[in-house]
């Protein structure tokens, strides 16, 4: 199924909607049409693999539960071939789950159901996402390596080792732990970090920082990113 939208003076968005409910997936397809933007709808994990390596997406909208192979194999293996921002669709509103989703791939995910005007929303803020990212990265040729001992941080190449290993983050991951460790100890709000890594202006009530920060964790350790009880989050260099 491919929906097609009209020409708005620029190419549109093309977006991979990947899910197994079809009035679910008509009614986003229909909705992302509606903004202009090119939308094709999947089933199921295999086929969504096929199409984004055929598609080249802007963005995958990803269900976690799909025949074949599910939401989370399915953007492992999209995001290994080619990086592009999913946004992942759960069941049930679970922070473990939602890390585990994260930690395949997944830039940011909603609980259903959901309202369309929340979904498009979030895919808006993350093609913003993309775009500031590549502005960022050129921005970031000629910066410093971020040289904390066990732990460094390479913005130009975008690498992150911990102890002489690299560590596998993705772009959204990587974005949130540079510009912690841009000031370290310093305490960055919630809404400081929505706006400077996701781009969000008003984003009141998402937990998305705090999956993110715990995502980090999973992979760096507890101890590098100190919690501020209802502020935000601060980088604590790791002691050599």
């Amino acid at each position: 199924m491919i929906n097609s939208s009209a020409q708005r003076g620029t190419s549109p968005r093309t977006v991979l909607i990947v899910e197994d409910e079809p009035t679910l997936a008509t009614a986003i397809a229909q909705r992302l049409t509606a903004e202009g933007w090119t939308a094709r709808v999947v089933s199921d994990g295999a086929s969504a693999v096929q199409a984004a390596a055929q598609l080249k997406p802007d963005l995958v909208i990803m269900d976690v539960m799909l025949p074949v192979m599910d939401g989370l194999e399915a953007t492992k293996r999209i995001v290994s071939e080619r990086p592009v921002p999913v946004l992942m669709l759960t069941a049930r509103d679970d922070e473990a789950d939602k890390i585990i989703g994260l930690g395949a791939g997944a830039d940011d995910y909603m609980t259903k159901p959901f309202s369309m005007r929340e979904l498009i929303a979030r895919c808006k803020a993350l093609l913003r996402r993309v775009d500031r990212a590549k502005v960022i990265a050129k921005n970031s040729e000629n910066e410093k390596i971020l040289d904390f001992g066990s732990l460094v941080i390479d913005p130009a190449q975008r690498v992150v080792t911990l102890d002489g290993e690299p560590v596998h983050l993705t772009p959204t991951e990587f974005d949130l732990l540079a510009t912690l460790a841009r000031k370290p100890k310093s305490v960055l709000t919630r809404e400081k970090l929505l706006e400077e890594v996701w781009d969000w202006v008003d984003a009141s009530g998402t937990r998305t920082v705090d999956s993110h920060v715990k995502a980090l964790r999973h992979k760096l350790g507890p101890s590098m990113i100190r919690t501020v009880h209802g502020v935000g989050y601060a980088f604590e260099p790791p002691e050599n």
